[in-house]
């Protein structure tokens, strides 16, 4: 099987090309089959959340364990949201307050779920995640097929998320139906998981929505703290998607580097010379002159990352800096880690998992 890929405008959806190919990979959905979309974030694999045969084949096209739950999207109207009441059997006020404010967007809420959901979906837990995605390609196509979603991101389980649609062939060419293509996504990092049902709140994968956001509208909340069992393979179903195992890897051996900007091109530079067989990748800061690291060294090559006081910048670039690395070969990729703050939490949890 050939993945067909098709072109979207996401700025133009009337045009011919766009409604046809959203026309299609919308009756893909619906006849079972599985589509590579864009979202805000990354790039997902969908299939029709109610069709639990269709989401066995995101498990099998992703070689994804079935402990591993996976995210369903849905479109349409935040309040009264028929697809939300099919899921779903219960909202607390705190979630609704959460969604009238970050729906669309790139926040994933833990809920009940009704019988309507496969446990294949939600590896058998009795919560599923839901998002509204704020792409206008992905709205699109959910509306139009009329079905929720479950899609986790689009890519061989363990490996980088893709964030275009070459990426997403790069790993499933040949494992999917559809791809769309609609260009580069805008976060390049996936959705903030939030458990609102206690107290306090839980975040269980950071993302683009920050705790300070979700406290300033719903109050209280914590990180999970991933248990070291988390790290092998469970023996149960993962509490939430984005929690434990190493993700988000790159072929390469991934070293960080936890060191103020000033200090950065010290602890490079000494990095590199330790590994002086090998094939260096740098995710470098804008800041940072390569020349003061590489000094034309051609065994190194070196990934512009962004602006080192831009996060917004580090984490759309981060997924197709560290795919750059591995396509030129690159054995072992220094990456810095930036501060904790805001959006720097969830790079920071990326980077942490591509390294276990």
């Amino acid at each position: 099987m050939k993945t067909l890929r098709l072109s979207v405008d996401p700025a133009h959806l009337d045009q011919a090309e766009s409604r046809l190919a959203i026309t299609q990979a919308a009756d893909t959905l619906r006849s079972g089959g599985l589509v590579a979309f864009p979202t805000e974030t990354v790039y997902g694999l969908g299939a029709n959340a109610l069709d639990a045969a269709a989401v066995a084949r995101i498990y099998e096209a992703k070689q994804r364990p079935a402990w591993d739950p996976i995210i369903v999207h849905i479109a349409g109207p935040v309040a009264e949201n028929p697809m939300l009441q099919n899921l779903v059997s219960e909202i607390p006020s705190r979630a609704r307050d959460l969604m009238a404010k970050f729906w669309p967007g790139p926040l994933t809420l833990l809920l009940p779920r009704t019988n309507a959901v496969p446990d294949a979906v939600t590896a058998g837990r009795p919560l599923v995640g839901v998002r509204m995605p704020a792409h206008p390609v992905a709205f699109a196509l959910i509306r139009q097929a009329g079905v929720p979603v479950a899609a986790p991101s689009a890519n061989l389980f363990g490996h980088i998320s893709p964030t275009t649609a070459a990426h997403v062939l790069e790993d499933l060419d040949s494992r999917v139906d559809v791809v769309l293509d609609a260009g580069p996504t805008e976060h390049g990092v996936e959705s903030t998981v939030l458990d609102p049902n206690q107290d306090p709140m839980m975040i269980y994968r950071p993302g683009a929505i920050t705790e300070r956001q979700i406290r300033e509208i719903a109050g209280p909340v914590d990180y999970f703290q991933s248990p070291i069992q988390f790290q092998a393979a469970p023996r149960e179903a993962l509490p939430s998607p984005g929690v434990g195992l190493r993700h988000y890897a790159p072929r390469a051996e991934l070293v960080l580097i936890k060191a103020s900007l000033s200090e950065l091109p010290f602890r490079l530079t000494t990095k590199a010379r330790r590994h002086p067989t090998e094939r260096i990748g740098l995710m470098l800061p804008d800041e940072i002159r390569a020349a003061t690291i590489a000094a034309s060294d051609p065994n190194v090559a070196i990934f512009p990352w962004g602006s080192w006081t831009n996060p917004e910048e580090l984490a759309r670039n981060l997924y197709a800096g560290l795919r750059a690395l591995d396509a030129q070969d690159c054995t072992v990729i220094l990456c810095p880690v930036p501060p904790a703050d805001g959006l720097g939490a969830a790079i920071r949890d990326r980077l942490l998992k591509a390294a276990l």
